[in-house]
């Protein structure tokens, strides 16, 4: 069989949540790439699979994508792993996944565990749209943007931050809901879901332990600012559009109201 790549997703806690199909690819894989080899070797160790691993982090990317490429194109079947859940998603494998895309090879992708999927579903908030930031910024311009989106935000945070992130969205929209994931899959796993203002003052006397998982609701529609409305009105009525019909257009696109700003247009109360 051609060489080519397989992205193994493997479990983000509890080692019973691997999927056949994964453990029968570590099976046939002639090499494992992997964040950690010890950690990796004692979930191999649980399932009797031996296979020869080599590392594959964040500090020799490159080097090692060349050389795995290199492997592939000899025909190697190569299995990539992450120390949890799913390669690349906030885990290295981007720049070989990229470099076995350029060389022409296969890249298999098998589903498997997701701390960020587990978490949306835990917290109870809108799934229809959302949005995975990976780690939450430090900045806090940064942080207040990520807030600010109209769907809900799934990010993973450090225990020691998640206290002050709380504290910038409880002042931006305490009422905001969220949830907190923790440990997810594991003995000590625990989902708390409340407002951003109780959930800061929970988390602030007393930072949570282990791997978080933080879901924010999405951030409610922005309001309209009525002056520029009203300006953007009297343009497209001064190009020749009717009062009726601008004010309908800029209502649409700001979420302003049409009659309100149609009104305002003819002088009245807004």
């Amino acid at each position: 069989m051609s060489g080519r790549l397989i992205v193994c997703p493997t479990p983000i806690g509890n080692l019973e949540d691997i999927t056949l199909r994964v453990l029968a690819a570590l099976r046939e894989a002639d090499i494992v790439a992997c964040e950690d080899t010890r950690r990796t070797r004692v979930l191999l160790d649980r399932y009797g699979v031996s296979a020869t691993l080599v590392s594959y982090h964040e500090h020799n990317e490159r080097e090692r994508a060349a050389e795995l490429v290199r492997r592939m194109r000899s025909g190697a079947v190569v299995a990539l792993v992450s120390d949890a859940g799913m390669p690349l998603v906030s885990d290295p494998g981007f720049v070989l996944v990229q470099a076995c895309i350029a060389a022409g090879l296969a890249v298999e992708v098998l589903p498997g565990p997701s701390a960020a999927l587990a978490a949306l579903v835990a917290s109870g908030l809108p799934a229809e749209r959302w949005r995975f930031a990976g780690f939450l910024p430090r900045k806090r311009e940064e942080l207040e943007r990520a807030f600010a989106e109209p769907e809900t935000l799934v990010a993973f945070e450090s225990p020691r931050r998640v206290a002050s992130s709380l504290a910038v969205l409880a002042q931006l929209d305490p009422g905001r809901a969220v949830a907190v994931c923790r440990e997810l899959t594991k003995v000590h796993e625990e989902v708390v879901r409340g407002s951003a203002a109780e959930l800061a003052e929970r988390y602030r006397a007393e930072p949570p332990r282990g791997e978080v998982v933080l879901v924010v609701g999405p951030a409610p529609p922005r309001r309209a600012d009525a002056s520029g409305g009203l300006a953007a009105v009297r343009r497209l009525v001064e190009a020749g559009a009717k009062p009726r019909v601008a004010a309908a257009v800029v209502a649409e696109l700001t979420g302003s109201s049409a009659n309100a700003l149609y009104r305002a247009l003819l002088g009245g109360a807004e």
